[in-house]
């Protein structure tokens, strides 16, 4: 059931991307005069097609990993003469330019409304105060202290945790100071440390946790919350708000202790000592055996943790006017745009492990987490994704629209076209590099299973 619905999220959150990254090309096509013979989603053969009024075949394929505009192109085929004027070949090198760019400005477009509309609608963050700190870190060699609030770094304001990642991100593998202004009993301070050109070329660096920053989590009783019907949990007895004092005789501290002990305990009786409207009770229940995805067997009660309540002040909520949105939607597209290109850099550089590429089945299971989560988790996630996919597709490698736009400048130019040898060469190395970095990212993700 988890595959269908990793496999439905991914179809849906490429489909919505694909669509509206090709509708650039296409509408931009239309608009320099092009004739568009198929406008496709997916690629493979047409499961349905339709035609529009103007001749144009709209279709989706049964390949669902991306899409395609089909103009009509002398370099395909012999174009009739009535129709040569329609033809993309016979357009100027500053209307195939626009077309090229307008996939990826679709998608940046696209972004800029997602974040729009979450703006409007109202969305939450969480205020960036600092937790536990890792001894012998950076953060502890800056004098960060738990319950601090990161206001600034660098002099860049930041709102939410994803902010700072972003920002210690481009500051890794650099040398020199780094500051913060911090908040702190109301007072804001100032701190600053050196940087020694640390790395992130962990599988999957998180630059907050490497800084040596754990960020503020209210602790979680070992209370219960939703109990599963047929579950365990429930054919023991236990029901939602009863606290889970010990396990076998030993103190229980917190949730996380008691999913430990649990999960370390597949077919195994547990006694468990619990306060139920305040009074005592022990009930008996037998973790049921589960295989993970590693392929480790755990014990399994059917049971969440009860909600918690953070302190006040610290989920913050966030909403905007109709036009004030606007500028924030911008914002948060550029922050997006910024960590891509940087996380590029570092990848080229060697401070960031091409471990981290990710395929299409990280991308599924991202994408159906997200759409468990709810309405603004799924929409932040497509307007990330949908910044990549733009910054992605600019960059200079033949094949793609950066290359594209880089034959057709060169082309501007030199006032003629490069040869359809250089072309040619340049197309296969394009395609040698992106076949190699998807096989590299599916292998990844296949690792990550």
């Amino acid at each position: 059931m988890q595959f269908i619905e990793s496999a439905l999220a991914l179809i849906v959150t490429l489909g919505i991307l694909v669509t509206i990254h090709e509708y650039g090309h296409f509408w931009v096509a239309r608009k320099c005069g092009v004739r568009v013979l198929r406008f496709s989603v997916g690629f493979g053969k047409p499961m349905f097609s339709w035609y529009d009024r103007k001749g144009t075949e709209f279709a989706i394929a049964a390949i669902p990993l991306g899409g395609y505009v089909k103009m009509l192109d002398e370099r395909e085929g012999p174009v009739p003469e009535d129709q040569l004027s329609e033809a993309f070949t016979q357009k100027s090198p500053g209307k195939r330019i626009a077309i090229a760019a307008a996939g990826p400005a679709a998608n940046f477009i696209f972004a800029i409304f997602a974040y729009w509309v979450l703006s409007v609608v109202g969305f939450s963050t969480l205020a960036p105060v600092v937790g536990d700190i890792e001894s012998d870190s950076i953060a502890e060699r800056m004098g960060l202290e738990s319950g601090m609030e990161i206001l600034a770094i660098d002099g860049e304001k930041v709102t939410d945790w994803r902010d700072i990642g972003g920002l210690l991100l481009e500051r890794a593998g650099e040398f020199g100071p780094i500051n913060m202004s911090l908040r702190k009993d109301n007072n804001v301070v100032e701190r600053q440390a050196e940087l020694n050109g640390w790395r992130l070329d962990t599988e999957e660096p998180n630059p907050i946790s490497l800084f040596g920053i754990q960020p503020y989590r209210p602790d979680v009783p070992s209370v219960l919350g939703e109990i599963v019907p047929g579950g365990r949990a429930e054919s023991a007895g236990l029901q939602s708000g009863d606290e889970v004092l010990r396990i076998n005789g030993e103190p229980v501290d917190g949730w996380f202790a008691l999913v430990k002990t649990v999960q370390a305990s597949p077919g195994v009786s547990l006694t468990l000592d619990i306060i139920r409207e305040g009074q005592p009770r022990t009930i008996t229940v037998t973790p049921k055996r589960h295989e993970a995805d590693n392929g480790d067997v755990i014990g399994l009660i059917g049971a969440g943790a009860a909600p918690i309540e953070w302190p006040e002040g610290l989920v913050r909520k966030n909403r905007y006017g109709v036009f004030e949105a606007i500028p924030e939607a911008v914002g948060e597209t550029w922050a997006d745009t910024r960590l891509t290109l940087v996380a590029i850099k570092k990848m080229i550089t060697g401070l960031l492990s091409l471990n981290n590429l990710s395929g299409p089945i990280t991308i599924a299971r991202v994408a159906e987490a997200s759409v468990r989560s709810g309405f603004e988790d799924f929409v932040r996630f497509l307007a990330y994704l949908s910044v990549s996919l733009g910054v992605l597709n600019l960059l200079p490698v033949p094949v793609l629209d950066g290359g594209h736009i880089l034959f057709y400048s060169l082309e501007a130019i030199r006032r003629k076209p490069l040869s359809e040898q250089v072309q040619a060469v340049g197309l296969r190395i394009g395609m040698a590099m992106i076949l190699t970095l998807m096989v590299f990212a599916l292998y990844n993700d296949l690792m990550r299973l």
